[in-house]
C-alpha cells in the first residue's frame, strides 16, 4: 500500500491542517505558523496510519479498523507515550478515491526523549504483518523546512521507504473522510452492513448470531395500516418520559434500536472498532423494521431511536473537526436507506446543554463510549445534532423537550394528529 500524500491533522480546537508531501512549488503558498510547532523541534513527532489496500474489500477495512484501535490503545498507555501529546491523523490521496482514507495519529513528544522511538518500534512489531503501518518522523533542515521520513519494518530492521517536504495546503472542499462513509460507517442498505458482520465472524462468535436473526427478517417489508412514529434525541432529553407516555396515549407498542433480541451483545459491539460497532447497529435496525411491519398492522407503533441515532454518531465520530467539516447539506449520507422501513414521523427532542447536563446527574446508568464522549465534547455533541438537524426523508421535526412535562406531550400529541391523520 503506497503510503497517502496528504494529512489532515485535527488541533485541540477541532480545527484542521492539511498538509501535503513533495510539493516543494507549493511551499510557502499556503503559510501556517502552527506547522513548526507542531511538527518542529523543540521535541519530535511521529505519524502512524493504518494502511488499508487499495480498492480492498470490507476485510481490509475491518483490519485496517483493528489495527487503528490498536494502536490507539498502545499509544495511550505506559512510558513513554504517557509524556506525550496524541492527535487524531488522517492520511488521504487526492484524485485517487480507490486508495481511501488512512486512519492513525501524530504523536508529539515535547521532551524528544530517546526511549519514543525504541517504543514505537514495539508497537509496530505487535501490529499485524501485513497491515502493518509505517512510521513517519517529521523532521526540520537547517533552513526550518519541515521533512517526513517514512520507515518500514523489515524482521528486525528498520528501512526508510521515503523522504519528503512537508507543506501546509489549503483544506479540499469536502472532508477526506465523506466518500469512505457508506463503506465504512452509514452503511446505505442491509448487504453493506451484514458484510462487515461476516468478516467479523472468526472473532466475534456472536457476530454469526446476530447475522442468523437478521436472515430470519424478509428483505423488503411494507409497513401496516397503523402509523409508526420514531423518537430521536440525545440522552436525558426526555425520550423515555416521552415514549411511554404517547404509548400508552395513542395504545400503541413500543420498540426499541436496538432490539432486546441482540441488546444481550451491546457491551461486546460497542467496544469494536467504528465500522463494527456501526454493522451492528445498523443490522439492528432491520431487525426493528421487520417487527414495526409486524405490529402495525394492529396497532401505532412508537420507536425509541432508529436509522437516525445510527448515522448521526457515525458521522460524528468518523468526520473529524468541527461543525464547519461535516458533509453538506443535501449530501447522500442524510437520506433514509432505500431497503429500510420508513416511519410516518421522526420527532427528535432537544433540551440546552446546561439542562441536558443537570437532568444527567444522579442517573447513574451505564454509559456507552459515545455517550460518554457527548458529556466531555460539545463539538462531538454539536457535531450530532447538526446532523440529526440534516437527515432526509424523512427529516427530524424537532421539538423543545424544556417545558414542563405535559407541555412536551401536548406538542408531540399535536405533531402526531397533524402528521399522521
Amino acid at each position: 500500500m503506497a503510503p497517502p500524500r496528504r494529512f489532515a491533522l485535527e488541533l485541540p480546537d477541532c480545527s484542521l491542517v492539511h498538509l501535503a508531501l513533495g510539493d516543494a512549488e507549493a511551499a510557502g503558498a499556503y503559510p501556517d505558523q502552527r506547522l513548526s510547532a507542531l511538527l518542529g523541534p523543540p521535541g519530535r513527532s511521529f505519524a502512524l496510519c493504518a494502511p488499508a489496500a487499495k480498492g480492498g474489500g470490507c476485510g481490509a477495512r475491518v483490519q485496517a479498523a483493528r489495527v487503528h484501535q490498536q494502536l490507539q490503545l498502545q499509544l495511550r498507555k505506559g512510558e513513554p507515550f504517557q509524556h506525550c501529546h496524541l492527535r487524531r491523523l488522517l492520511g488521504y490521496s487526492p484524485g485517487d478515491p480507490a486508495a481511501g482514507v488512512q486512519h492513525g495519529f501524530l504523536l508529539r513528544d515535547p521532551r524528544a526523549g530517546p526511549d519514543t522511538w525504541s517504543a514505537l518500534l514495539e508497537v509496530l512489531v505487535a501490529c499485524p504483518e501485513l497491515a502493518r503501518p509505517h512510521l513517519g518522523e517529521f523532521e526540520a533542515d537547517a533552513s526550518g523546512a519541515l521533512w517526513l521520513r517514512l520507515w518500514e519494518l523489515h524482521g528486525a530492521a528498520q528501512r526508510q521507504v521515503s523522504c519528503a517536504r512537508v507543506v501546509p495546503v489549503p483544506e479540499p472542499l469536502l472532508h477526506p473522510v465523506v466518500p469512505d462513509l457508506p463503506s465504512s460507517a452509514v452503511f446505505p442498505d442491509r448487504d453493506a452492513a451484514r458484510a462487515v458482520l461476516e468478516e467479523c465472524i472468526p472473532f466475534i462468535p456472536e457476530a454469526q448470531a446476530v447475522l442468523n436473526l437478521v436472515d430470519q427478517c424478509p428483505k423488503q417489508v411494507q409497513k401496516g395500516e397503523f402509523p409508526v412514529i420514531v423518537i430521536e434525541g440525545l440522552d436525558a432529553t426526555g425520550k423515555t418520559t416521552v415514549t411511554r407516555s404517547i404509548s400508552e396515549a395513542l395504545g400503541a407498542v413500543l420498540l426499541q434500536s436496538p432490539p432486546s433480541c441482540i441488546g444481550q451483545w451491546r457491551k461486546i459491539f460497542d467496544d469494536e472498532p467504528n465500522i463494527i460497532r456501526r454493522a451492528f447497529y445498523s443490522l439492528g435496525n432491520y431487525i426493528v423494521a421487520s417487527e414495526i411491519a409486524e405490529e402495525s398492522t394492529r396497532s401505532p407503533v412508537i420507536v425509541d431511536r432508529y436509522w437516525h441515532s445510527t448515522a448521526t454518531y457515525a458521522i460524528a465520530t468518523e468526520v473529524s473537526g468541527g461543525l464547519q467539516h461535516l458533509p453538506p447539506v443535501h449530501d447522500p449520507v442524510y437520506q433514509w436507506p432505500q431497503d429500510l422501513l420508513r416511519p410516518d414521523l421522526v420527532v427528535l427532542l432537544t433540551v440546552s446543554p446546561e439542562e441536558r447536563a443537570q437532568r444527567l446527574q444522579g442517573r447513574g446508568l451505564e454509559k456507552t463510549r459515545e455517550e460518554a464522549e457527548l458529556e466531555v465534547n460539545s463539538i462531538f455533541r454539536q457535531k450530532v445534532e447538526m446532523s440529526y438537524r440534516r437527515m432526509e426523508n424523512p427529516a427530524c421535526h424537532v421539538v423543545d423537550a424544556s417545558p414542563s412535562r405535559e407541555e412536551v406531550l401536548r406538542t408531540v400529541s399535536h405533531l402526531i394528529q397533524t402528521t399522521c391523520h
